[in-house]
């Protein structure tokens, strides 16, 4: 009489290249050791070889890392978790690839800028200032980035804003594929041919002259396809569900983009307009054809000369002197923190918005 057999336990089912239990795992104790042990491998070579250098040594014992953690997890664990401590690690060293240069060059625009930036250098401009002068600062450069960057956001974002709805909301046929197509290409078009445009147009072409307003056009050019964009995609996320609640109660549909869509999709809107800021706020070319550089201070950006911090920066670094490139890096540390400053605050104000509206 023959018996069914029962089932098979999980036990004694094949592992399929799991066969590592939880003792023989690579916890982070066991790849440490390896690590030293990699480390002082690669010191013995290079004491015994005309190998030397401290990026050498790293990259040397990198590799060697990843090929010895490899080999033991394929020998220990097995293959699938071989293959999955590679991948990982990859993924951890693109990161660390991505944040080392932004890091360095923070860290070392910092330390740099620190040696001149005081008080004195952010309430002076370089009227009457020699290039061997120790003192001088870059008030008027403050100034003309200040009201350059105000202005194309002026310009820029509501056009952006409105354009995103209508290819969001409205757009059909050739016209919105043709509006696409152009945004397509203004994002690729190198700054300083927006700024050729406008030197020719509004500075040679209609005598209007050097002008911080020339400049703030030159740089909406730049922002208005990074708005649009960012802001068509965001809207693109709002569900239709909100959209179709809404009309169902006899919204209109302008009132329904006005009050469920745009706040909906406002904190990735505004994500995306300070990324255009930050882009345009570090802009040289297009300003050294539109607004140039000059010692003084013009708070009126629509008539004369007016110096902005990249412009400033540019021309401190190219007079070669020890306290010109202070001035320079400077410069360059109260670019940054500006950016920052008008991200920040863009965010806490998109959060303050929110939480009142709950």
């Amino acid at each position: 009489m023959s018996t069914l057999a029962g089932p098979v336990p999980a036990q004694s089912l094949p592992s399929a290249g799991l066969r590592a239990s939880s003792s023989q795992r690579l916890n982070s104790t066991r790849r440490l050791g390896l690590a030293a042990l990699c480390a002082l491998a690669s010191l013995l070579l290079f004491a015994v070889t005309p190998l030397q250098g401290i990026a050498d040594f790293l990259v040397f014992t990198l590799l060697l890392y990843i090929l010895v953690q490899t080999a033991v997890s394929f020998a220990v664990e097995g293959r699938r978790y071989a293959t999955d401590r590679l991948l990982s690690l990859f993924v951890h060293l693109s990161l660390l690839a991505a944040l080392i240069p932004l890091v360095v060059v923070l860290v070392y625009t910092v330390v740099k800028g620190l040696k001149r930036l005081n008080v004195d250098f952010l309430t002076h401009n370089l009227t009457g200032i020699g290039p061997l002068d120790t003192n001088g600062g870059e008030y008027h450069a403050v100034i003309g980035t200040i009201e350059q960057v105000l202005m194309s956001i002026v310009i820029a974002v509501p056009l952006g804003l409105l354009v995103a709805i209508y290819l969001t909301e409205y757009g059909r046929g050739p016209l919105a594929s043709a509006v696409r197509f152009v945004i397509d290409v203004m994002t690729g078009i190198p700054s300083i041919v927006a700024g050729l445009f406008i030197f020719a147009f509004l500075v040679i072409g209609l005598h209007r002259g050097y002008s911080g307003f020339a400049a703030a056009l030159s740089l909406a050019i730049l922002m208005l396809p990074v708005v649009v964009r960012s802001s068509e995609e965001m809207l693109k996320l709002v569900p239709d569900e909100l959209r179709e609640a809404s009309y169902a109660l006899g919204v209109p549909k302008w009132v329904t983009i006005l009050r469920v869509v745009a706040p909906t999709a406002k904190a990735g809107i505004t994500t995306g307009v300070m990324i255009a800021i930050a882009r345009v706020t570090g802009e040289t070319a297009p300003l050294l054809l539109t607004s140039f550089v000059t010692p003084g201070t013009n708070q009126n950006a629509f008539s004369g000369k007016q110096t902005a911090i990249p412009t400033f920066i540019f021309d401190q670094a190219g007079q070669g002197q020890a306290i010109t490139y202070d001035r320079a890096w400077a410069a360059a540390l109260t670019l940054i923190v500006i950016v920052l400053v008008l991200y920040v605050g863009a965010r806490l104000l998109t959060r303050s918005n929110t939480l009142a509206r709950r």
